[in-house]
C-alpha cells in the first residue's frame, strides 16, 4: 500500500470516525479541502461509495464500514509502533472500544468513565448490542463475552467473573402467592423467562428442563423488560446477586447456584493485547470487579 492510499484511508477513518469534514480536518490538523479531495480519491481508486453525503455530515456506506473497521485496527498497530519506536508507549489516548452484554452496562459504563477521566484524551465507545464483534477486524479493543470460554485462536482470553444468579420474586407476588418452600413447590408457581424455547443462559436452560412450560407466563427478549416484570410481581425470575443489590425490596426465593452461574471472559486480540492502552483497561476493570464482590 503506498503512502498516499495509506493517508487516503486515515483520512476516510477521521471522516467516519468525526461525521464530518470539518471534524476529520480538525483531527488531522489539515485543510478540509484535503479531506475532500482523499475522499473522492479514495472512492475513485476502489470505484465504490464509501459516503451518503447529506446536510449534516457524511454517513458510512457498507462498503465503507468494511474498510474503516481495517483502518481502525491499522492505526492502532501504527500508533502501538511508534510508541515503541520512540520510547512514548506509556500514554492511554486514541479511542478506546469495548464491547459487552447491555445488562452489564451498569457496572461497565461507570467504569469506563472514571477510566476515561484519568485518560482525558481517551475517547471510549461502548457497544452493547447482542452480535459477536470481531477483534481481528478491529470492531473492539476490548470484548466481555459470557458463556464457555472463547476458542478464536488469535485472541488472548482470560476469566473475568462469574455472575452469580439467583431466584427472586417481588413483595406482591409472595403476598399473593406465598413464599415457594421446596423445589417441588416451584412447580405451581408463574416464571419469568426468555422468549425463546432454548435460553442460552444456564439458569433458562435450568428453568426451561425443569420448570413446566405453561407456568412460564411471562417472557420478553430484553434483560430491561425481564427486570421490570419480575419487579413488577409476574412471577419468579432470575436477577444476578449484584444487581439484586438495587432491588432491596426483592425477595430472593432460592439463593444462587453453582448451576445457574454465568462466566464471563475478558478477550483482547493478540495483536493489541499487549498496547498501553488495552493493558491499563484490563488492570482497572479486573481491580473494579474485585471491588464489586468485596464491597458486600
Amino acid at each position: 500500500m503506498s503512502i498516499n492510499a495509506w493517508d487516503e484511508i486515515r483520512t476516510a477513518y477521521h471522516v467516519a470516525r468525526m461525521g464530518t469534514v470539518s471534524g476529520a480536518a480538525e483531527a488531522l490538523g489539515v485543510h478540509h479541502a484535503t479531506v475532500i479531495r482523499h475522499v473522492d480519491a479514495l472512492e475513485g481508486r476502489l470505484g465504490v461509495k464509501l459516503f451518503q453525503r447529506h446536510a449534516r455530515g457524511y454517513t458510512a456506506t457498507e462498503a465503507g464500514a468494511d474498510l474503516l473497521v481495517v483502518a481502525q485496527a491499522t492505526e492502532d498497530q501504527f500508533a502501538q509502533l511508534a510508541g515503541r519506536l520512540k520510547g512514548q508507549g506509556d500514554t492511554v489516548s486514541g479511542e478506546l472500544v469495548v464491547t459487552a452484554l447491555s445488562h452489564f452496562s451498569k457496572l461497565l459504563t461507570p467504569e469506563l468513565v472514571a477510566f476515561q477521566a484519568q485518560h482525558p484524551g481517551l475517547h471510549v465507545r461502548l457497544l452493547s448490542d447482542m452480535r459477536v464483534y470481531r477483534l481481528e477486524y478491529g470492531e473492539a479493543h476490548v470484548a466481555i463475552r459470557a458463556g464457555a470460554a472463547p476458542d478464536e485462536p488469535d485472541n488472548v482470553v482470560q476469566p473475568f467473573l462469574n455472575e452469580n444468579y439467583a431466584l427472586y420474586a417481588s413483595p406482591g407476588y409472595i403476598e399473593r402467592r406465598g413464599m415457594p418452600q421446596t423445589d417441588e413447590a416451584l412447580m405451581s408457581h408463574d416464571f419469568i423467562g426468555v422468549d425463546s424455547s432454548v435460553g442460552k443462559a444456564p439458569f433458562y436452560r435450568w428453568m426451561n428442563a425443569t420448570i413446566p412450560a405453561d407456568r412460564i407466563l411471562f417472557r420478553a427478549n430484553d434483560d430491561r423488560v425481564l427486570r421490570d416484570a419480575l419487579v413488577a410481581g409476574a412471577g419468579l425470575g432470575f436477577l444476578s446477586e449484584i444487581k439484586a443489590r438495587d432491588y432491596p425490596d426483592l425477595v430472593q426465593v432460592r439463593s444462587a447456584r453453582e448451576e445457574w452461574s454465568v462466566p464471563l471472559w475478558l478477550v483482547t486480540h493478540v495483536d493489541l493485547h499487549r498496547t498501553t492502552k488495552v493493558q491499563a483497561f484490563l488492570d482497572h476493570i479486573k481491580r473494579a470487579a474485585a471491588r464489586w464482590y468485596s464491597e458486600h
